[in-house]
């Protein structure tokens, strides 16, 4: 029995260490990166020769985050800065909120599904132009992959084996 609890003690900690491990390229505040500051969801795309604006993308894009565009921008390019939207993102379903001068809002649905499924151009729909502080938001659902289920199965495993410990131990004495 030790030796099947020395197997699987092993095998935790060598797949919670695969699961949880943090990567080593990564470095907040780097000065490769001075445009992109990832730490806080702040990211300057700004054109120092051009009128900027402040916008914001929330949802299911690889950098959700408030952002500093040239005034020239529209969706596309927002959703360019942002990384693109994930693969679990909805983009059938993008919502533009525009605040106007008289402090009511309006949304403005945004539909790309049918450009990637339809190879016309000419259907491409005309993304509309940005305005400060426009909120972009992607919606989406996550989606499980290999290694969400090889954490929740480990986790799962690990609890039960935890308890089959306490209840052996308990029974032994």
């Amino acid at each position: 029995m030790r030796n099947l609890f020395s197997v699987f003690t092993i095998i935790f900690l060598l797949g919670s260490g695969y699961i949880f491990a943090q990567n080593e390229g990564v470095q907040i505040g780097s000065s490769i990166t001075p445009r992109l500051q990832s730490a806080g969801g702040y990211y300057d795309y700004s054109d120092p020769q051009a009128v900027n604006i402040k916008v914001a993308v929330w949802g299911w894009v690889r950098y959700p985050g408030k952002y500093v565009i040239p005034a020239y921008s529209n969706v596309n390019d927002l959703l360019s800065y942002a990384g693109g939207p994930t693969d679990a993102a909805h983009l059938q379903d993008l919502k533009l909120i525009r605040t106007s001068k008289d402090s009511t809002q309006k949304i403005i649905d945004i539909k790309y599904q049918d450009v990637l499924v339809d190879n016309n151009i000419t259907s491409f729909p005309k993304a509309p132009l940005l305005q400060p502080g426009d909120v972009l938001i992607v919606s989406g659902e996550p989606r499980l992959y290999f290694n969400n289920y090889l954490s929740i199965t480990l986790s799962v495993v690990s609890t039960l084996i935890s308890i089959a410990t306490f209840v052996y131990l308990i029974v032994k004495k």
